[in-house]
């Protein structure tokens, strides 16, 4: 990414990123989004960064960041709903990004349940919803997004995640405008939550999701603290959760907080 200008050139939102802030190098867009947030930065702000030096993933886990070749943004929310709600947010981002994505030629992403963004059955993006609870409300709520772009080679992935991990460059054999992508996940996310947030639920946006969900009429492995067990996947609920039949023809709703989903024989 060159400048903040490239990025504020390629935009068509409304709200999304009209107040956007770009820094070549920072420890984590997360972090700087919530401080943003606490300094009054309105709803729709954007913090996109060249390079992390503390990116973090779900569970605790290191994102690698290195500079030039991917993107690195957060988007600060202040929506007039419940905590519970928020999670959510993140299948929202997912689709957003699985849209944009779809709009390279010669890609075809899917949706691995929740929202890890897969090409060739390996891992192109990393979403991080947090947010701060005042009284009964959501503050904020922050959603970050890491997206592997211009990574040449497998080898730029650190070893234990090398099997899992790709980007578009390596799928496309091709380098891709970072500034012209993030301004379509940010189209489209713009476009989808105000599509939850007319209805609060992923009613609206199941349809388009299902495109997308990989898991979809698939036999998945539920690693669930209480038990293993397999299923087939049918699909996502209003709630974002997935449906699962088991073998006796019950149907499980798996949030995903609580479990991980695999594919029986790999990730997928």
């Amino acid at each position: 990414m060159e400048t903040e200008r490239d990025i504020v050139n390629n935009l068509t939102t409304k709200w999304a990123g009209k107040a956007l802030y770009y820094l070549d190098e920072t420890g984590s867009t997360n972090v700087d989004a919530k401080q943003y947030a606490r300094e009054g930065s309105p709803h729709g702000t954007v913090v996109v960064a060249d390079m992390q030096t503390a990116g973090r993933g779900r569970k605790g886990k290191t994102w690698q960041s290195p500079a030039g070749s991917s993107i690195y943004m957060t988007i600060l929310l202040r929506p007039d709903f419940s905590p519970d709600k928020a999670s959510m947010l993140t299948l929202v981002m997912g689709l957003s990004v699985a849209q944009a994505v779809a709009e390279i030629p010669d890609l075809h992403p899917g949706i691995k349940w929740p929202n890890d963004i897969v090409i060739n059955q390996k891992k192109i993006c990393g979403i991080l919803t947090e947010m701060e609870v005042q009284e009964e409300d959501a503050s904020y709520v922050v959603v970050g997004v890491g997206i592997n772009v211009n990574n040449s080679s497998p080898e730029e992935f650190p070893e234990e995640i090398r099997q899992a991990a790709t980007s578009l460059k390596i799928e496309a054999g091709r380098s891709h405008s970072r500034e012209a992508l993030l301004a379509r996940v940010l189209y489209y996310f713009e476009k989808n939550y105000d599509t939850f947030v007319s209805s609060l639920d992923l009613s609206g946006l199941m349809e388009d999701y299902h495109k997308y969900l990989l898991n979809k009429d698939a036999e998945v492995k539920v690693l669930d603290p209480k038990g293993t067990y397999t299923g087939i996947a049918r699909g996502i609920n209003a709630a974002g959760e997935l449906l699962v039949e088991k073998e006796n023809g019950e149907v499980i709703s798996v949030y995903a907080g609580e479990v991980s989903v695999r594919g029986v024989y790999g990730y997928v």
